[in-house]
Order: C-alpha cells, then sequence, then structure tokens
C-alpha cells in the first residue's frame, strides 16, 4: 500500500475515532433531534439556505465515512424541511455520500481484491458488467441491506462510478420518500424501525426484484422464440 493510500486510511481512522470519542453521535438521534426540534426549526426560518447547506454537508460526510445516523437524518430531513426539500436535500446528499464512500473503497481495494482473487471473480464480474445496474437497483430499493456495505461491496466489482450514482439515486428514491415524509411526523416516532412495517418490505422486495424478473422473463421468451423459428427453417430444409 502506497502512502497516499495509508494517508487516506489514516484520516478515515481518525475521522470515525473522533466520531466516537467526541460522542458526536449523541446529536444524531431521536430524542437530541425531537428535543432540538423547535430550535432548529426556528433557525431554519431564519437562515434557510445555511441550514440546508449544513444539513447536505453533514449527511454527505456521515454516509461518506460510513458513520451511523443515516436513517436519522433522513427523517430529520423531513422533521426540518418538509417532503420535497426534505427529498431533495437526503436524495442528493445520500448519493453524493455514497459515491464518496464508493470512490474511497474503490481506491483503496479495488485493485487488490480484484488481483487476489481473479479467478474466483470471473462470474460475479461477468454478471456485473451485464446486470450490475438491476443487481444495484434491487439491492438499494430495499432498505434492509447496510449503506456502506452496498457501497464497499459495490466498489470492488467493475460497475461504473456514473452508473453506480444514477443507479442508487434512482433506486433509493422510493425509499427516501417513504422516511422523509415519515418525518414530517416526528412526534409519533422511536425509533427508525416505526417507519417500515413487514408488509412495507415486503413490497419493497417484490417492487425490487421485478425488473430482474422481468429482464429474465424477456430474455426467456426471445429464446423460446428463436429455438421456434430454428425448428420451422428446419422442417423447411428437410422438406
Amino acid at each position: 500500500m502506497n502512502k497516499k493510500k495509508i494517508a487516506l486510511v489514516a484520516l478515515f481512522i481518525t475521522a470515525i475515532t473522533l466520531f466516537f470519542v467526541l460522542d458526536l453521535g449523541q446529536y444524531i438521534n431521536l430524542a437530541y433531534i425531537k428535543s432540538q426540534q423547535q430550535v432548529i426549526n426556528d433557525y431554519y426560518s431564519l437562515n434557510p439556505v445555511k441550514t440546508g447547506l449544513i444539513f447536505f454537508i453533514s449527511y454527505v460526510l456521515i454516509t461518506g465515512v460510513s458513520l451511523p445516523g443515516a436513517g436519522i437524518m433522513t427523517l430529520a430531513g423531513g422533521a426540518i424541511f418538509g417532503v420535497v426539500w426534505g427529498t431533495i436535500l437526503v436524495s442528493f446528499g445520500s448519493v453524493f455520500g455514497a459515491t464518496m464512500a464508493f470512490l474511497i473503497a474503490r481506491y483503496l481495494f479495488h485493485d487488490y481484491i480484484q488481483h487476489r482473487f481473479s479467478h474466483r471473480l470471473k462470474r460475479i464480474n461477468k454478471g456485473i458488467r451485464e446486470e450490475g445496474d438491476l443487481y444495484l437497483f434491487t439491492i438499494r430499493f430495499v432498505p434492509i441491506f447496510p449503506f456502506f456495505i452496498v457501497n464497499t461491496l459495490m466498489a470492488l466489482t467493475p460497475i461504473k462510478t456514473l452508473n453506480f450514482a444514477v443507479v442508487s439515486q434512482i433506486g433509493m428514491l422510493v425509499p427516501t420518500i417513504i422516511f422523509v415524509n415519515a418525518g414530517t411526523q416526528l412526534a409519533r416516532i422511536e425509533s427508525p424501525g416505526d417507519v417500515l412495517s413487514l408488509e412495507l418490505l415486503l413490497s419493497f422486495v417484490l417492487l425490487g426484484i421485478f425488473p430482474i424478473i422481468a429482464k429474465k422473463t424477456l430474455i426467456y421468451i426471445r429464446k423460446k422464440k428463436h429455438e421456434s423459428l430454428d425448428i420451422i427453417e428446419a422442417e423447411k430444409d428437410a422438406e
């Protein structure tokens, strides 16, 4: 590992260490946000642009460094900015942060992992090149997969950065809207888990895998159609 990578790892570890040593997590929990909601709302009414900028940068840093609190921040976005602006800030903040984490992981580990496990990764790489966008969309659409794990694992694959960012934003949009909208009723929420019922999670799963099922079905139909045409042509040649 070269000096630049070592320095980046040291910076990454330092940021995470400071977060826990300084107990900054106390400011990213529902109890604190609820207790300060009126103060935050008053500040927002006087400084809307500054508040939005602070929230956006905070969201990017939290997700980019893979710190806990993205779910709470999403709910806070709805409570502070409402559904429309909350969704815009969270959606772009989460994508910027995810892409930042993606690029860091790719810079640090991609080449080593691909070289070290090149033979074992051939099938995975082939699948990602052919259907990586669909797989990523499904994973992003179902809000039960840990955010930082998805960012890191996808960074180790051949998926393009632009594809990762665009598909992530599209895939996370519906869950983001649901969480942000729930945040507008923050007083009734005790934990992020209160937002997701079993029925809602199942709906996410079904909707998330639908594009893959549709594509596989279309490929199967086309294959059968070609086989039928080949049989007809063979029968004609035989006559």
